[in-house]
């Protein structure tokens, strides 16, 4: 397969899969003209980066799953202490994000939206709010 069908068939735009060559994620075959050639097992591995990619893991990350998934004698164990880091850190970033989010709705409450310069959300970006001016 060239790198435009793999790209139909994975998702991952051509230039990502260019990059993951460049890093060696993936390891196509070039034929006599220079052109990347896919075999069905690097058509794989770009699918499980695509899916991997999606649900938020890094790169490294991506390398030590595509790892794990090639070494049939892992210990699930490493797996799911990977997999729950990451979820770890995404719950984090949730907590970050709803406290992000309840300032943001405070600010918005406290400005009137109208005709008035005065505007709370303007005055806690620019680090006056509640200062007297």
């Amino acid at each position: 397969m060239n790198i435009g069908d793999v790209s139909d068939l994975s998702g991952l735009p051509t230039k990502t899969i260019r990059y993951y060559e460049d890093i060696g994620l993936v390891h196509p075959a070039r034929g006599a003209n220079g052109y990347r050639d896919f075999n069905e097992r690097e058509a794989h591995r770009l699918t499980f980066l695509a899916r991997a990619r999606s649900l938020g893991f890094s790169i490294e990350e991506c390398r030590t799953l595509l790892s794990l998934y090639a070494d049939r004698s892992r210990a699930s164990a490493e797996v799911k202490d990977l997999a729950r880091d990451h979820l770890d850190r995404i719950a984090q970033k949730i907590r970050e994000l709803d406290a992000l989010r309840r300032t943001l709705e405070t600010l918005v409450s406290q400005c009137h939206g109208d005709d008035r310069p005065d505007c709370p959300i303007l005055d806690d970006l620019s680090g006056t709010l509640g200062k007297p001016t």
